[in-house]
């Protein structure tokens, strides 16, 4: 894998997604997007605890290591001037759509999106952030993506709807796993649009027959 990618090894299981996260590997807007699945689904926050705690008995058993300008480093920490006030957060407005994680970084609500049309049935906003391509995507109840795989990873988390592909269902909180060894075929369902969040740090590559292809693409 190259410097560009997402991370530096495999990411296929929702366990490994965590474990990046609590070792702080992942860029921004992938952080963003565990932290956001978090605030909708917390009841998996206690994988990240476990985790979490692992990571910090692996930190007391290491060898002890000396700190260059161990004084300087110290003065440093505790001066006033480093000290970082705490974020501010806008507060979430009642039945907002985004998670608070995901508006703190894009810095809107699901119904200030400015939304680009890209095919019949489908919009998207779209931005390159730490490397990667970030986009939000609308899709129109009963709407087939064309069939795709990927030269790189994509990590989606379903906002709101739901989609189907051939590796199961997909609906709000859910996170979609994809790299080049998955070829699918999202399908929203058919009672209302979804709506997802999206990092990747690849293309995509059509795949499926031309008929197929060219009837998704039109809609």
């Amino acid at each position: 894998m190259t410097e560009t990618d997402m991370v530096h090894e495999q990411i296929d299981t929702i366990d490994a997604l965590m474990a990046h996260y609590v070792a702080g590997s992942l860029p921004e807007p992938a952080r963003v997007l565990v932290q956001a699945h978090l605030e909708m689904k917390p009841d998996n926050r206690s994988l990240v605890n476990s985790l979490e705690l692992l990571a910090g008995e692996a930190l007391e058993n290491a060898p002890e290591a000396a700190i260059a300008d161990r004084e300087g480093r110290l003065a440093a920490i505790f001066s006033p001037a480093s000290s970082i006030p705490a974020p501010r957060t806008a507060a979430r407005p009642e039945n907002a759509l985004f998670p608070q994680a995901l508006r703190a970084l894009l810095g809107f609500e699901a119904e200030d999106v400015p939304w680009r049309r890209r095919l019949p049935g489908f919009k998207e906003y779209s931005l390159d952030m730490d490397g990667c391509e970030v986009s939000l995507m609308w899709i129109r109840p009963g709407r087939a993506l064309p069939a795709h795989t990927h030269k790189g990873m994509e990590l989606i988390l379903i906002l709101d709807g739901a989609f189907n592909d051939e590796r199961g269902h997909f609906g709000p909180g859910d996170i979609s796993i994809a790299d080049e060894m998955v070829d699918h075929r999202p399908i929203a369902e058919k009672d209302r649009p979804c709506i997802a969040f999206a990092v990747s740090d690849g293309p995509v590559k059509l795949t499926g027959s031309f008929r197929q292809m060219i009837g998704d693409l039109i809609g």
